[in-house]
């Protein structure tokens, strides 16, 4: 399944950066980074502080987006 996240502008995927791996618009941080952090045990504030680059409405807008895709797409 394709979680289309060509659909929220907080991310982008370009073939330069990070083998076309989704990243935060305007920056080299790659999404999958705030997810791993969060499983870590980071807040979402603290997961700013670590990536300065990312802005909070970006990463808010990714988590918000995820939300979407899961109540969208539930797993059985």
């Amino acid at each position: 399944m394709t979680k289309h996240w060509d659909l929220c502008p907080a991310v982008e995927r370009r073939p330069d950066i990070f083998s076309g791996a989704w990243v935060f618009t305007g920056t080299r941080v790659p999404l999958h980074a705030l997810f791993e952090n969060l499983q870590g045990g980071a807040t979402i504030t603290e997961f700013i502080d670590y990536f300065p680059d990312v802005t909070l409405e970006q990463a808010k807008a990714a988590l918000g987006h995820e939300a979407k895709l899961l109540l969208e797409f539930p797993r059985v």
